[in-house]
C-alpha cells in the first residue's frame, strides 16, 4: 500500500502530465465533443493552394495522425492512473494484487503492474 504523501506526489505529477498531454494535442488537434475525453481529431493544415504547399499539407497532417495516436495513449493511461488514484487502487499490480514498488511508479507513473508480473508478462525471466 502507498502512503499519503507519496500518493499526492504522484495525483500532482499526473495532474501536470495530463494538462501537458492535452495542450500538446490542441496545438494540432481539437477534442472530438462526441466521444471520450482523450478522443481528439487532428486537424487539417493549410498552408495555401499550391502544388508544393499542397503536398507538405498531407505530409504535415499525416505525421501529426501518428504524434495524436501516441499522445491519446499517454493521456488514456494517465487518466487511467488518476482513475486509480480516485478508485483507491492506484499503486497496487492488476495481475498479483500486490504493491507496486514506488521506484517502479516514480519511474512510470502510469504503471500498473509490478516488475516480477511485467516480466513474466513480456517473458524477461
Amino acid at each position: 500500500m502507498i502512503n499519503a504523501a507519496f500518493k499526492k506526489k504522484m495525483l500532482t505529477l499526473l495532474q501536470e502530465e495530463k494538462a501537458h498531454l492535452e495542450k500538446e494535442l490542441a496545438s494540432f488537434s481539437h477534442r472530438n465533443p462526441n466521444a471520450h475525453e482523450t478522443k481528439f481529431e487532428t486537424d487539417f493544415p493549410n498552408m495555401g493552394d499550391k502544388l508544393d504547399e499542397n503536398a507538405s499539407e498531407v505530409a504535415q497532417f499525416s505525421d501529426n495522425l501518428s504524434l495524436e495516436d501516441e499522445l491519446e495513449k499517454a493521456l488514456r493511461d494517465v487518466v487511467s492512473a488518476l482513475g486509480m488514484i480516485e478508485k483507491g487502487t492506484y499503486g497496487t499490480c492488476k495481475y498479483c494484487k500486490q504493491s507496486i514498488d514506488e521506484r517502479r511508479l516514480e519511474a512510470r507513473p502510469t504503471s500498473t503492474s509490478c516488475i516480477s508480473c511485467k516480466k513474466t508478462l513480456t517473458q524477461e525471466v
